[in-house]
């Protein structure tokens, strides 16, 4: 089967960085599906991936969590799908992943496909998915129609942000911010459906005070956490919750401790890297988000289709992601 991998970090610079590759089909076992790869989507996670850590084996790495497809055959245990079935996920860290024809995934961490979207626009949506409701429905606590407080969404034109704005905005009452610091960014955010709209490249407080909001009850930063963590530690309202998501080199969080704030790490591999007992919920979540994007609650926050799934347009793609300029998701489609 065709496949995309490396061998050693690279910058992306590097043609080596992200190479073609033919490798067996492999078989499914367990509660495996094997899914015919129809389109993936690629998140910051990718490029960390391959930047910083080497293949454990001889065999090159395969990167790519998000995927859309058919399920080509299933394990002996698997029991939630059969052969034929359109699924999408977001695939676990621990094995190897979607940039490939076929894949192999547990079936509890898999959804059924939105029937009203296509595979590109379906595989735009699952790891973000799965961030953005597990921080703000098992991380923060909130519950359907909670309608007191505010939230602030940090980097709301991004992946993840852009998933979280609308979860927020149309299961909760709660008024909702989001960050943004370019026009087209700005409207993209509106258009998911923030309140307001803050610019993250100037003083957030005054804009706040602006908006007659003194402090904001969760606070969901998704990018540059450390460069912010003082501003978040003056706008966080008392007894709030704070979110994270990227990676900084430290987190002091002892300016939060007089206002009493809880501080949330969101990482959607735990439960398939560890294989919690509540691993299903994330079959449950993404069979709730297809239901909502059925519906038209939810929409795709596909941006743009970069054209197949090749070592070169996945390096394109890495590259766009990794300049941090990127809105919504870019997603690959078809070998």
């Amino acid at each position: 089967m065709k496949a995309v991998g490396y061998r050693k970090p690279l910058p992306i610079t590097e043609p080596e960085a992200l190479t073609d590759l033919t490798l067996d089909k492999p078989q499914p076992a367990g509660r495996d599906l094997l899914v015919k790869v129809m389109a993936v989507a690629v998140n910051p996670v990718d490029t960390k991936v391959r930047r910083n850590m080497a293949p454990t084996t001889d065999a090159p790495r395969i990167l790519g969590f998000d995927a859309a497809g058919i399920v080509e055959a299933t394990g002996p245990d698997a029991s939630l799908f059969r052969p034929g079935d359109a699924v999408f996920y977001a695939g676990d860290i621990t094995r190897p992943g979607t940039n490939a024809e076929y894949h192999l995934v547990d079936e509890r961490i898999v959804g059924a496909k939105p029937q009203s979207l296509d595979f590109p626009a379906a595989a735009a949506l699952p790891l973000t998915a799965i961030t953005a409701w597990e921080m703000l429905f098992d991380r923060f606590g909130l519950k359907r129609g909670d309608s007191r407080g505010s939230i602030l969404i940090v980097g709301g034109a991004g992946g993840v942000g852009s998933i979280a704005i609308q979860l927020a905005r149309q299961l909760t009452g709660l008024t909702v911010l989001a960050t943004a610091s370019r026009a087209e960014t700005r409207d993209w955010v509106t258009q998911l459906g923030a309140h307001h709209v803050l610019d993250h490249s100037q003083p957030m407080p005054p804009q706040l005070q602006a908006l007659g909001i003194d402090g904001v009850d969760y606070l969901f930063s998704t990018t540059e956490t450390a460069r912010h963590l003082a501003t978040y530690a003056e706008i966080i309202a008392p007894q709030g919750r704070i979110g994270v998501i990227d990676d900084p080199n430290s987190l002091d969080i002892l300016p939060f401790k007089r206002k009493a704030v809880s501080v949330h790490w969101e990482f959607m591999f735990a439960r398939p890297m560890f294989r919690t007992a509540d691993m299903q919920a994330q079959h449950d979540l993404l069979n709730e988000v297809a239901r909502l994007v059925d519906s038209g609650t939810l929409r795709t926050t596909l941006a743009e289709v970069l054209g197949p799934i090749t070592a070169k347009n996945l390096r394109q793609a890495h590259a766009a992601i990794e300049s941090g300029r990127t809105r919504g998701k870019l997603v690959l489609a078809g070998f």
